[in-house]
C-alpha cells in the first residue's frame, strides 16, 4: 500500500467557514476585506496540489538520504529538495500572509496555517527550511533598521533568501540566560559576532544563495541573564559578495527529519548588525519564536492527518479472519479517537492563527486586544497538545498496521520519527505549560482565561438558541469544562500566592486541562456546524464523531484538572 496524502479540503474549508466563520472576520479587517471562501478555497487547492504532487513525493527518499557536508564545509540537501523549493518560491507561497509593501501576497495567517498543516503532513523535514521564514520576516519587520528592511525584508518575503535562528548554545537550551555567544561593536555600526551554537534547523543548505541567521548574542556591557541578551541578523553572505565568517562544523545524526539540516554553527567574529534595541533581544526575538511555535503545532497536525489517512485505507484493506480490520471495534476505537482529536486540533489551531489576524488586523482596537491575549493564550497549548497528539497519536497508527508499520517501506515509522521532534524543539512542551500558566494565566490576574471561558459560554449559549434537544450535550459538556477550568484556575492561584513552585507543579496537567476545554468547545462547535447543514453524509460523519469525542475523549479532562488541583502537594523525592 502507498503511503500517500490527499489534503482533507472539505475538513478545512467546514472549519474556516461554517465552524469559524473565518469570512465574517476578514470583512472586519480592512486587509482581508475583500477576501471570500471561494479565493480562499482556491488557494488551499493549489496548496494542496503542490504538497501532494511536488512536495510529498520527496519524503521517503529524503529521509533516507538525508543531508551531507562536503569537505568545504557545505551542506547538501537531498535530491529533489532544491527543485521542491524552487517551485514553492516560483507559485509565491512564502510571501502568503506578508504585507505587500514588501512584495507580500497580504492574505490572512490562518490560511497559511493551513498550508503549512499541509506541508508538514508531506514532508516535515523539508518544510523545516521555509518553516521559519515568516517569523523572520516579522521580527525583522517590527524590530528591525530601516537599512537592514531595506537589504533584507523582501528577498525574506519573496522565500529567495532563506532564515535561520540560532538560540541554543552546548551549556544553553531552555536556559536562553545562559547564553555566551558575543558581539562586539564596530565603529562602522556593525558587530562581531563570536561563539558556538548548536541544534541550528536549516542554518546552512543549498535552497537558497544566502542564508540569513538571527542570532542570540551579548554585547560587552551586557547584564546576566537572559535581560542582557541582544539580537543580530547574520548573513552567510555580505553585500561585497564575500563569504561571512561562521562556518558549519558539523550535521546532527538525527532520529528523524533527516533531510532537515541540523547544524552546530561557529562564529569567528562573524559581521552582523543589532536587530531592536541593545539587550532587548529576547523581546524581539518572541516574535520569531512565537510564530515558529505555532508552526511545530501545525507540525504535530499534519502527522496526525498523514498517519490517520494511511491507518484508514490500511484497516479497510487488511484482511484478517475474513473480514477488513476496520470492522473489529479495537480497531474503530483506534480509528475514532484519532479523527476526533485531528479534527478537534485543527478547530484549535486555526482559531489561534485567526487570532493573530485579527490581533494585527481588525478594525475595532477592543477586538485586536481581546485577539491579541486569545492568540497568546493558544499558541503554547496548541505547541505543547498538537506535538503531544502528533507523536503519540502517529505511534497509535502505527499499531493498526500490525508489524508492517513497523517496516519503512509502509511509511507510518518515518512518520512517528519525524513527529518526535516536535515535542523538544521551540520551547518543550513542558516549558510551553510553564509559560502558559505562569505568564499568560496568572500573570495578567486571570484576565485572558476568564475571556476565553466568556468565548466558550457564548458558545454554549448559540447551542442553547438552536432549540436542538440533539445538541444540547454538548453545550452541557462544555460548561462543564467551564466550570473546572474556573474553579482549578482560582485554587493554583491561591496556592501560587503562598507557593511559589505550586503553578510548577500543576503546569503540565493544568495545559491538558484548558486543552480538553478548548477541544469541548471544537467538537461542540463542530457539532453546531454540522447539524445547520443540508442533509448528508458529510455533516451526519461530524455530529457522530464529535458526539463520541464527547462521550469517550472528554472524561480524560477530568483526570488532568484533578491533577493540577492537587498542585498544593510536594513531589517526593526520587530514588535511584
Amino acid at each position: 500500500m502507498a503511503y500517500e496524502y490527499v489534503a482533507p479540503l472539505a475538513d478545512m474549508r467546514f472549519v474556516l467557514e461554517q465552524v469559524l466563520e473565518a469570512p465574517r472576520s476578514w470583512h472586519a479587517c480592512p486587509a482581508f476585506a475583500e477576501l471570500d471562501i471561494h479565493t480562499a478555497s482556491a488557494v488551499l487547492d493549489e496548496a494542496a496540489k503542490f504538497a501532494g504532487e511536488v512536495l510529498q513525493p520527496t519524503n521517503a527518499a529524503g529521509d533516507l538520504e538525508g543531508c551531507t557536508l562536503d569537505a568545504d564545509g557545505r551542506v547538501h540537501t537531498p535530491r529533489g529538495y532544491r527543485e521542491a523549493y524552487q517551485a514553492f518560491v516560483e507559485g509565491g507561497w512564502p510571501a502568503l500572509p506578508c504585507d505587500p509593501a514588501w512584495g507580500g501576497q497580504g492574505l490572512p495567517l490562518v490560511l497559511d496555517a493551513a498550508m503549512r498543516e499541509m506541508l508538514s503532513a508531506c514532508n516535515h523535514a523539508w518544510n523545516m527550511y521555509p518553516d521559519l521564514l515568516h517569523g523572520a520576516y516579522e521580527t525583522l519587520k517590527a524590530h528591525g533598521s530601516e537599512a537592514l528592511k531595506a537589504r533584507y525584508l523582501r528577498r525574506l518575503a519573496s522565500g529567495e533568501w532563506l532564515a535561520a535562528m540560532a538560540l541554543t548554545e552546548p551549556q544553553a537550551g531552555s536556559d536562553l540566560g545562559a547564553l555566551r555567544t558575543k558581539a562586539e561593536p564596530r565603529p562602522d555600526g556593525s558587530v562581531a559576532v563570536s561563539g558556538q551554537k548548536i541544534f541550528i534547523s536549516g542554518a546552512d543548505h543549498d535552497l537558497t544563495d544566502n542564508v540569513v541567521h538571527l542570532v542570540l548574542v551579548r554585547l560587552p556591557d551586557a547584564p546576566a541573564g537572559s535581560k542582557g541578551l541582544s539580537l543580530a541578523l547574520v548573513p552567510k553572505v555580505l553585500d561585497d559578495g564575500t563569504r561571512n565568517a561562521w562556518f558549519v562544523d558539523g550535521l546532527e545524526k538525527k532520529m528523524g527529519i533527516k533531510g532537515s539540516a541540523t547544524c552546530a554553527v561557529r562564529y569567528e567574529g562573524a559581521t552582523g548588525w543589532l536587530v531592536g534595541e541593545p539587550h532587548r533581544g529576547l523581546a524581539a526575538m518572541f516574535l520569531m519564536m512565537n510564530s515558529a511555535r505555532l508552526h511545530v503545532g501545525l507540525q504535530g497536525l499534519g502527522h496526525q492527518e498523514m498517519a490517520v489517512q494511511n491507518a484508514l485505507r490500511y484497516a479497510a484493506e487488511r484482511v484478517q479472519f475474513r473480514t477488513p480490520i476496520v470492522h473489529t471495534p479495537a480497531m474503530r476505537h483506534l480509528l475514532l479517537r484519532a479523527q476526533a482529536l485531528v479534527e478537534g486540533q485543527r478547530v484549535i489551531a486555526y482559531r489561534a492563527a485567526l487570532a493573530i489576524d485579527e490581533a494585527h488586523h481588525h478594525e475595532d482596537p477592543a477586538r485586536r486586544a481581546d485577539a491579541a491575549a486569545l492568540a497568546a493564550l493558544l499558541t503554547p497549548v496548541v505547541k505543547a497538545f498538537c506535538t503531544h497528539h502528533g507523536f503519540h497519536g502517529a505511534a497509535a497508527m502505527q499499531q493498526v498496521f500490525g508489524g508492517y508499520g513497523y517496516v519503512h517501506e509502509y511509511g507510518i515509522e518515518q512518520t512517528v520519527r519525524d513527529a518526535r521532534i516536535a515535542m523538544v524543539y521551540e520551547g518543550t512542551n513542558e516549558i510551553q505549560a510553564i509559560d502558559l500558566l505562569q505568564r499568560k494565566v496568572l500573570g495578567d490576574g486571570g484576565a485572558a482565561v476568564q475571556g476565553l471561558l466568556a468565548d466558550c459560554e457564548a458558545e454554549a449559549a448559540r447551542i442553547d438558541a438552536t432549540g436542538d434537544a440533539a445538541l444540547a450535550p454538548f453545550a452541557a459538556a462544555l460548561r462543564a469544562q467551564i466550570a473546572a477550568a474556573g474553579e482549578v484556575t482560582a485554587a493554583v492561584a491561591a496556592a501560587a500566592r503562598t507557593d511559589a513552585e505550586a503553578p510548577l507543579r500543576a503546569a503540565d496537567d493544568y495545559l491538558f486541562g484548558l486543552a480538553h476545554l478548548l477541544l469541548a468547545w471544537a467538537w461542540a462547535a463542530s457539532a453546531r456546524a454540522a447539524a445547520a447543514m443540508p442533509a448528508g453524509p458529510f455533516g451526519e460523519a461530524k455530529l457522530a464523531r464529535s458526539r463520541y469525542a464527547v462521550e469517550q475523549l472528554l472524561p480524560q479532562a477530568g483526570v488532568h484538572w484533578q491533577r493540577a488541583r492537587r498542585c498544593g502537594l510536594e513531589l517526593p523525592a526520587l530514588a535511584r
